[in-house]
């Protein structure tokens, strides 16, 4: 038998790929089931318009995207391509749409995509239905194009079962089988197939299959309206069926494509059209394909207006035919990857369009084969992501029709998401509100970004104003919060920061096997480190405090920190983990002042000898019982306090009311953002990610390669001496040109690099942009050029950090 034995549920244009690379690899003891006819099985992949646009602002989705369209191009069915390259070209018929395009471009020119933009008058000459007087200009991007869907479904399932894989159709899956916490079969409606592993790809139907196994998908499928006219005149005598490029219109939620002499027209504009999973019929009741729904004119008639203005030439012509046909949509935009945290050997890959199906294909199958993903950094994809009440069916509905309705939408990047909120607030909420907080989300928690009572902290400081762009969701109260903490002391709520209690005999091994640094050190010691996937990419940095023999403390980023520990624990239940964040809260109380407030209220010593850098103790603040870190993200004297939840309002009541003699303020992220970059600190999943390694991202320091084997060791000492990109600081001279992240770095007219993190430096004067560079430019004195819209902005490589290098006010 060559690989486990793995049954693929769904022979879509995802389900397909999997096989196909699966088999690649030597794993062929795939079966692929799926209950309709195949290749044309009824589902999305059926009716999918077909249109690949690789441009987004994760990079992720991006190169999914581009090694689709690399397959797809060298994929053909009996002499039938299976890709157009026709070119993509999207067009802006507003100044914001524009300005929107030349950011959009700066995404392609960060990974590594060819695009331009062009002109009104090439935008025609590109697209001469396109109305000359209605477009400003266009970004064109040469490589997208037309994927048949069907015929890549059919080409790859081809290849596989080539080389010994088995495709199953007309065969109805009925339900999963599973013993001791893993699968064992798949039950169809023709017989149980065994199986060591299922991979869920049953796209509209994911929910319901996974549901099979115990679990349940934040996915909802969404009607999507899909028009033909019928013969335009203008394109009368057109013999190819795609010659233009793909387009789209998305100041009025459209797009376009040739179909020989008719044109087809998407449309997102009109309302959210969810269905539950559970009434979509299946492909024998439904007699035909059940993805496909009533076409709903009144839904589309705005639609045809604007088309026949932005495309005259449709006026002489008629809508033909039309459809509503179901996509999968997700909380956050993005699909659904990986391993049930419940059932071992259940997979899911859902909510996954054909633009970045192949991609999503061979990511799994590395992911499957080698147990880790090696050609993308799957962090933001992976199902094991979300916080619990983020797969409430109230929540999932709601942010799933939101993200249809934002689809073709400017979206800032601090963009708050609306309805449902507040989800999660901390207990010093109340608190925040009286001071006028302007609050964002994280995780599900309203957190404040700064705080109208500190708008009297303005007057009499040169805090610049940034950009129209970086000025959004940003006050100038934000410097003033960030040079306040550097005078005198302020109050961050904390309470976001994802808290992980790990106890148990075996706590302090199984930690110095998870993490880089040693931590198995005394009681009270604090330790920064990272935690590694196998091939040594960096999975997450924590803070690890020993608060006990066998208790200790995590500071993690997140959902996945805590599904990684999980499958990592050991069988004899020598360890235990355990999420604290909803029943804890932490402030943050930072500042040179910082002292003046805490220890007149503290039964235990927080003198520098008394509690130093990076130790932690037990102690009351008046009468609240706290766990006392001595960190400091802000890079100032100061102390994370954590308390259980009840007693959070007191103890943000007691340091307010202590504080007041020594100009304390509270203080929200937006001026925690830019003391954290002055400072040099990282922030997991923005500067680094699971494709880079600590040497590359400035975090050797962490690793402790004598203190015995750790995950990722081996692969990390293969690493070690191969740098060849590094992650710099660069600093920006002019206070108004503030860039917000993923902008091109650009050495001459070359793009070499991208941004990460970046704000404005209150304290040094400067903007802050942190970038992954080529190792041979990340020299202090370089200079290089940000692209940031339609500008280049000049920036210097800077040495780190920019302030306090010397360490003296985090330590005094």
């Amino acid at each position: 038998m060559a690989g486990p034995r793995v049954v693929i549920i769904g022979a879509g244009v995802v389900g397909a790929s999997l096989a196909d690379e699966l088999s690649s690899r030597g794993w062929t003891e795939v079966t692929v089931v799926d209950q309709g006819p195949l290749p044309a099985t009824g589902g999305s992949t059926s009716h999918a318009p077909g249109l690949v646009f690789q441009t987004n602002s994760s990079k992720t989705m991006t190169e999914l995207a581009r090694y689709t369209v690399e397959k797809f191009c060298s994929l053909d069915v009996d002499g039938q391509p299976c890709f157009l390259q026709v070119g993509g070209l999207e067009v802006a018929t507003t100044p914001e749409r524009l300005a929107e395009l030349h950011r959009r471009h700066g995404w392609l020119a960060s990974w590594g995509i060819e695009a331009r933009v062009i002109g009104p008058d090439e935008c025609v000459e590109l697209h001469p239905l396109v109305a000359r007087e209605r477009v400003l200009g266009g970004l064109l991007v040469p490589t997208d194009g037309l994927a048949k869907a069907v015929l890549a479904v059919e080409a790859q399932l081809r290849a596989a079962r080539a080389r010994g894989v088995r495709t199953l159709g007309r065969h109805e899956v009925l339900d999963i089988r599973t013993e001791d916490g893993r699968v064992t079969a798949v039950v169809t409606d023709q017989g149980e197939i065994p199986a060591d592993i299922v991979v869920c790809c049953a796209g509209i139907w994911g929910p319901k299959v996974a549901r099979m196994a115990g679990m349940e998908l934040p996915l909802t499928p969404l009607a999507h309206q899909l028009a033909w006219t019928g013969p335009v005149p203008a394109l009368a005598g057109q013999e190819q069926e795609a010659v233009r490029p793909i387009l789209r219109h998305q100041d009025a939620d459209l797009y376009y494509r040739d179909r020989f002499d008719r044109l087809g027209i998407g449309f997102y504009g009109h309302r959210p059209l969810p269905v539950d999973v559970d009434d979509i019929l299946s492909v024998d009741a439904a007699g035909g394909m059940p993805s496909v729904l009533r076409f709903t004119p009144d839904d589309f008639a705005e639609a045809w207006t604007e088309t026949q203005s932005l495309l005259p030439a449709t006026k002489e012509a008629e809508v033909e035919e039309g459809l509503n046909g179901l996509f999968s949509f997700t909380t956050d935009g993005l699909p659904l990857l990986g391993e049930s945290p419940d059932v071992k050997g259940f997979w899911v890959a859902e909510a996954v369009w054909v633009t970045h199906s192949a991609g999503v294909g061979r990511a799994m199958a590395e992911w499957l084969v080698d147990g880790h993903c090696s050609s993308f950094d799957l962090h933001e994809c992976d199902v094991n992501r979300f916080e619990p009440h983020q797969l409430a069916p109230e929540y999932v509905l709601a942010r799933d029709c939101q993200n249809f309705v934002e689809v073709y939408d400017i979206l800032h990047p601090l963009q708050p998401p609306g309805a449902p909120r507040p989800l999660r607030t901390s207990p010093f909420h109340a608190r925040q509100q009286e001071l006028g907080a302007f609050f964002l989300e994280a995780a599900g928690w309203e957190r404040p970004q700064w705080y109208a009572a500190n708008e009297p902290l303005v007057e009499g400081r040169d805090i610049p104003v940034p950009n129209d762009w970086a000025a959004r969701y940003w006050s100038p109260i934000v410097g003033a919060e960030a040079q306040a903490t550097r005078e005198t002391v302020a109050l961050y709520d904390m309470t976001a920061l994802k808290r992980l209690e790990v106890t148990g005999r075996g706590a302090a091994a199984f930690l110095q096997r998870m993490t880089t640094a040693n931590v198995d050190k005394s009681v009270g010691s604090v330790t920064y480190t990272l935690v590694l996937d196998h091939d040594g990419g960096i999975r997450s940095d924590v803070t690890v405090a020993r608060l006990g023999r066998d208790h200790y403390q995590v500071g993690a980023n997140g959902n996945l920190d805590l599904d990684w520990f999980t499958r990592h624990l050991p069988g004899d239940g020598s360890v235990q983990v355990r999420d604290l964040t909803a029943g804890t809260c932490c402030v943050g109380l930072w500042g040179p002042r910082a002292r003046d407030v805490l220890q007149p209220l503290a039964d235990k010593d927080f003198s520098n000898q008394g509690l130093k850098y990076f130790r932690a103790q037990r102690a009351h603040i008046g009468a609240v019982p706290v766990t006392a870190m001595r960190l400091s993200y802000v890079g100032e004297l100061g102390w994370e306090l954590y308390t259980t939840a009840d007693m959070g309002a007191k103890l943000w009541d007691t340091l307010w009311e202590a504080g007041q003699g020594s100009g304390i303020v509270a203080a929200g992220r937006g001026a925690f953002n830019s003391l954290r970059l002055e400072k040099g600190y990282r922030s997991f999943g923005t500067d680094m990610t699971y494709e880079h390694d600590p040497y590359e991202a400035g975090l050797g320091f962490a690793v402790k390669m004598d203190k015995g084997d750790f995950i990722g060791r081996a692969a990390l000492e293969r690493r070690a001496a191969d740098v060849t990109r590094r992650l710099a600081c660069l600093t920006i001279d002019d206070p108004r040109s503030v860039v917000m992240g993923k902008e091109p770095v650009y050495d001459g007219d070359r793009p070499v690099g991208y941004v990460t993190s970046a704000a404005y430096g209150y304290t040094i004067g400067k903007g802050i942009a942190y970038a992954w560079l080529p190792a041979g430019l990340a020299t202090p004195g370089r200079t290089l050029g940000i692209g940031y819209f339609d500008r280049r902005i000049p920036a210097v490589v800077a040495e780190e950090p920019l302030f306090d290098p010397s360490m003296r006010r985090l330590r005094g």
